[in-house]
């Protein structure tokens, strides 16, 4: 097989040429399936000689990118020096030009080294930057270079850009293959907040710069750059406080006297000759000294605004109520009510933030989400927000609820279990944050009876909704109602706005049940016969199923297989006694107990009714017998079990009246009838 698959690693190989070769050799398809086999392990061998050949030279590959990395990091250096050296040359060229010297020798004023600067650097992004129309004129250029784009969440390195800086505006181009500049935006340096980002294990000199577009951060080579940017970022910020401060003429001086330097000089007494030139009143005014307050006070507005963009929100709202305490003490300093209303507006931007923060910490998992609200909860509770910050969490708890109950329902799982821990979970993480505010207490409660309601509409949308079996209905009611009762341990009971959400919905189930299970009364021939269960182990087992739902029906048996009632009675009990488990179940509240007791009179009323088929032989003391085996023994359990079931000491009425009408309607015990046991009936 070496041989013949040497044709493939031939520098001629030609696959159309081969394929023809090989349907001339082949004979029959038997031949191209195993050529075929052959080909593909040779495919398979190669393919694991490639894998082994990749792994011997894994770190190899992994030090070769190092070193292309590192190589791409002095191009750029290099390019940046090129291009400062190519700015440096155009500045001497246009310094040692004809025009400047006529100019100088005329007396006009020569351009500053920073609009020569400036000048070139427009120049150079005219030239350079593709894509960007904007206007430079007039602007004055502060910095260039290259920097890495990092991702926010893992710090991968996204692309390489070149930022031009000027006075006003911050150009972000994209360095593309051919190392030319594509426009990408611009920024104005007063919108933007520079944060110096710690050097990591895999990560170093970054800087995070927040622009209205959200988070970026960016990757200098070299520390001195990223200071290098940070400074200058500072400077364009504070631009245009520099250029008014420079912009103001000189402090006004004091009041000289008229013969100021000359008497000094010359006179030895120059001091009385200067005080008697002076008014008295001049001569007698004291004189005053401004108060500007402590200097952390003068730059508490911007020391807040850095903190905000940092996220180190607990030192801003200390240094805002440490302001605000001293101004309620003292505001009798310059500037005092300025520096009052910046600080009013920084601790608004502050609760915006932070009630933004609040509202994007809703997660998939409510306890991630509760534990991610804590701290701006007690930020905004420290500066008086609460009202603000409890609307903000239920809202975002609401979220987190009906995310997690809308995944229950997908994956067919509990949801009353789930929805009322959450509801417990977000009780108890509320009143932690603002169980001293009886305002938000009560939006708690509103809260609370608004989910309730959603769930109670969701519950019927999806499990009690028409056709939903009475067996289904309780177990749904019953798994709601234990966990609801426990809210009670901290202080919420929603059990009755539950009952009064549910009441109209289950009645109308229960109705539906009532006239589904007397339809089916009666519907199959009874032969009014004792009930043969055909085998013993038959017999054992139906006997340990009616006692697990509390009747013996063991002195009702003969023989080894036979119970002396019709089978018709005995299934007719069971389902009786589980019909009236279930009914107790729902029994538990009280609105639904006269419908449950209408059910269960009904379903023994017509079972009552059933007479045997016209010419029928039947033994009519053995039909009576039936009858009051169902009215003086069933229908007692039934009512025993109906009240303990459902935890009332209130009287089965309708039932009790049912069976004293009952046991007006029927006649006395007939005699006993003779018994057969042998075993033909």
């Amino acid at each position: 097989m070496t041989e013949v698959m040497k044709d493939f690693d031939k520098p001629d190989f030609s696959v159309d040429k081969y394929t023809k070769q090989l349907v001339k050799e082949c004979v029959g398809g038997a031949d191209l399936q195993q050529r075929k086999k052959e080909i593909q392990v040779y495919s398979d061998q190669t393919s694991a000689t490639l894998k082994k050949s990749v792994y011997a030279n894994y770190m190899q590959f992994i030090e070769t990118a190092k070193e292309i990395s590192h190589l791409e990091s002095e191009m750029y250096q290099l390019s940046h020096i090129l291009i400062e050296q190519r700015n440096i040359l155009a500045s001497l060229i246009d310094e040692k030009s004809p025009g400047n010297d006529q100019n100088s020798d005329e007396g006009v004023e020569q351009p500053t080294q920073e609009e020569v600067e400036s000048s070139h650097a427009t120049r150079a992004v005219k030239e350079m930057v593709q894509g960007f129309n904007g206007n430079l004129e007039g602007k004055t250029f502060l910095n260039e270079g290259a920097l890495i784009e990092l991702d926010t969440n893992d710090y991968r390195p996204i692309q390489r850009v070149f930022f031009f800086l000027f006075n006003d505006v911050l150009i972000v181009c994209k360095v593309k293959h051919d190392k030319r500049l594509e426009f990408l935006t611009e920024y104005d340096p007063k919108k933007i907040a520079v944060i110096n980002i710690k050097d990591l294990d895999g990560v170093r000199n970054a800087i995070n710069i927040i622009t209205p577009d959200g988070s970026k951060i960016f990757q200098s080579v070299t520390a001195a750059g990223k200071t290098e940017w940070i400074e200058k970022l500072e400077v364009a910020f504070r631009f245009d406080q520099q250029k008014k401060a420079n912009k103001k003429g000189p402090a006004p001086q004091p009041p000289k006297a008229k013969q100021s330097s000359m008497q000094q000089k010359d006179s030895p007494t120059d001091g009385k000759s200067l005080i008697s030139d002076l008014s008295p009143t001049e001569s007698n005014a004291p004189q005053t000294v401004e108060n500007y307050g402590p200097e952390w006070i003068a730059t508490a507005g911007e020391e807040i605004q850095t903190l905000v963009a940092q996220r180190y929100f607990e030192d801003a709202q200390a240094l805002i109520k440490r302001t605000q305490d001293y101004l309620s003490k003292d505001s009798s300093f310059v500037n005092a009510k300025t520096i009052a209303e910046k600080v009013k507006l920084l601790e608004t931007q502050l609760t915006d933030v932070l009630l933004q923060e609040l509202s994007n910490c809703h997660c998939r998992n409510l306890q991630v989400t509760l534990r991610a609200s804590r701290r701006s909860l007690k930020i905004l509770v420290d500066i008086g927000r609460a009202r603000q910050a409890c609307g903000t969490l239920l809202k975002v708890a609401t979220m987190a609820l009906r995310t997690a109950q809308r995944e229950a329902r997908r994956n067919n799982t509990e949801i009353s279990e789930l929805f009322f821990c959450d509801l417990t979970q977000v009780a108890c993480e509320f009143l932690t944050a603002f169980g001293t505010q009886p305002a938000c207490v009560s939006a708690l409660v509103v809260w609370c009876n608004a989910e309730l309601q959603y769930f109670a509409s969701q519950l019927i949308k999806h499990y009690l909704n028409k056709g939903t079996h009475l067996d289904a209905v309780a177990k749904c009611i019953e798994g709601i109602r234990k966990p609801c009762a426990k809210l009670t341990e901290i202080g919420l009971d929603l059990s009755y706005h539950l009952e009064g959400l549910l009441r109209s919905t289950l009645e109308s189930l229960i109705e539906e049940s009532r006239v589904r299970l007397l339809e089916t009364v009666g519907r199959s021939e009874d032969t009014w016969q004792p009930y043969n269960l055909q085998t013993k182990s038959n017999l054992k087992r139906l006997l340990l199923e009616l006692d697990a739902l509390g009747i013996d029906m063991r002195p009702h048996t003969t023989g080894d297989t036979w119970i002396n009632l019709t089978q018709s009675t005995v299934m007719f009990t069971r389902h009786y006694l589980q019909l009236t488990a279930q009914c107790a179940t729902l029994a538990k509240s009280e609105v639904l107990w006269p419908s449950l007791e209408v059910l269960l009179r009904d379903l023994m009323m017509a079972q009552q009714a059933i007479k045997p088929i016209a010419g029928l032989s039947v033994d009519p003391n053995f039909v009576l017998k039936n009858k009051l085996f169902l009215l003086e023994e069933l229908l007692t359990i039934a009512i025993e079990n109906f009240r303990c079931i459902s935890g009332s000491e209130k009287k089965c009425d309708t039932l009790l009246d049912l069976q004293r009408n009952l046991r007006k309607q029927i006649a006395p015990v007939p005699k006993q009838r003779s018994v057969y046991q042998t075993e033909l009936f």
